[in-house]
């Protein structure tokens, strides 16, 4: 089959490799009939993510048609079509039962590696380094879907493709992100960052009841479409000093809520995010936090902190003084995707949202490292890749 191979730092390839096999009777195969390129995906694109290793399928968004079935899997049958969570989850460890899918205990079995650094491994991720499992990714013809009883989401007739495939990761990701704010009725929130979760963020902050939604970014396609598609008061990072803002739009009290959906990757204009990209490039420090500080410091007092952007390691600076002294509540993660699937699914079918509206590029599978390219670097005005093997 075809599939899109990490071959190093800014070097994606379309290889021919072999077909993925059931070797669990937990396993499906799903012939994949959409899948995307992730901002997480550029992490690694980057070079950021390490224990990658040449070769490595990737991509964790995708969805498709059932084409076979471990004999243990009785929830869906051959032919069906399902969105698959980008999170592996066993269903049945103290975490899943507890609808923190993503902290599975089972699926990464690689744990040993994360836990040197971080103590305890969270689950399994396709396409995402042998850190978190060395799971192949779903940018290809076909896919290998480990606890498939659990994971696999049957969609019903009458919604396509495009409609649903951000189910398996970008608007559950903004969803939880938003419902992280504890928003209440009159409630203001602030998302840095309006790529794709942003974009659901803003979406899932009003649908929750946020009376404002102010988002910050500097590219012009995504401060429209943050405008024009989820209602946000926008504003362009480089030409406003973000702090200042929030205390004039806020009549000087701040967001009761801040969404960091930037994570890692983050650029400014201030010396604190110079200084990172340096020390970032000579390996001193793993991530560019300079949206995280801004949200710590523009929170008002008693606020919430919702990160849903990716950090992979260890970072420099952060103002936790601020973050103490004003008594913020901090809430973050990978998404627990399988929790967020059916009431999700009833507000695109209800009519709530029509996630298209993130789609700017639909490209054969072939075009991969096109695509990659196009969305590094925000040409054409790309800002969700979609994927046709």
């Amino acid at each position: 089959m075809k599939a899109v191979c990490w071959h190093g730092a800014n070097d994606v390839r379309v290889d021919t490799v072999p077909d993925p096999k059931i070797i669990n009777p937990r396993d499906a195969i799903v012939k994949i009939t959409s899948t995307a390129i992730c901002g997480s995906d550029l992490h690694i694109y980057d070079g950021y993510i390490p224990t990658m290793q040449k070769g490595d399928i990737l991509g964790h968004e995708f969805m498709g048609e059932v084409v076979e079935l471990g004999s243990a899997v009785k929830n869906v049958k051959v032919g069906d079509r399902v969105v698959v969570p980008f999170t592996i989850s066993c269903g049945s460890c103290f975490f899943c039962n507890r609808d923190l899918w993503s902290l599975c205990d089972n699926s990464n079995p690689n744990a040993w590696l994360v836990e040197k650094q971080m103590g305890h491994s969270p689950a399994g991720l396709f396409g995402y380094s042998h850190l978190f499992g060395g799971y192949a990714g779903g940018q290809a013809e076909y896919a290998r879907v480990p606890f498939a009883d659990v994971g696999l989401f049957k969609i019903p007739d009458g919604l396509t493709d495009e409609q649903v495939l951000f189910l398996t990761d970008v608007f559950p990701t903004g969803y939880m992100a938003a419902e992280n704010c504890n928003i209440k009725p009159g409630d203001i929130v602030a998302v840095w960052g309006c790529g794709p979760v942003g974009q659901f963020a803003i979406r899932s902050a009003y649908m929750l009841g946020a009376e404002r939604v102010i988002a910050f970014d500097r590219i012009p396609e995504r401060l429209q479409m943050a405008k024009e598609y989820g209602k946000a008061e926008v504003l362009n990072y480089e030409e406003v000093n973000v702090g200042e803002a929030l205390k004039e739009m806020t009549g000087g009290r701040g967001p009761d809520a801040c969404i960091d959906a930037v994570g890692m990757e983050a650029h400014g204009t201030d010396f604190m995010a110079f200084y990172d990209q340096v020390k970032q490039a000579v390996r001193l420090e793993t991530d560019r936090p300079t949206a995280l500080r801004q949200v710590i410091v523009s929170a008002a007092k008693g606020g919430h902190v919702s990160i849903p952007g990716v950090y992979g390691g260890f970072l420099d600076k952060i103002p936790m003084g601020a973050a103490m002294n004003k008594g913020l509540t901090f809430k973050m993660g990978q998404t627990h995707v399988h929790k967020y699937l059916k009431p999700l699914l009833e507000h695109i079918q209800n009519g709530d949202i029509d996630p298209t509206f993130i789609i700017t590029h639909t490209l054969p599978l072939e075009q991969a490292p096109h695509g990659y390219e196009i969305f590094k670097h925000k040409k054409d005005n790309c800002i969700k890749v979609v994927l046709k093997p």
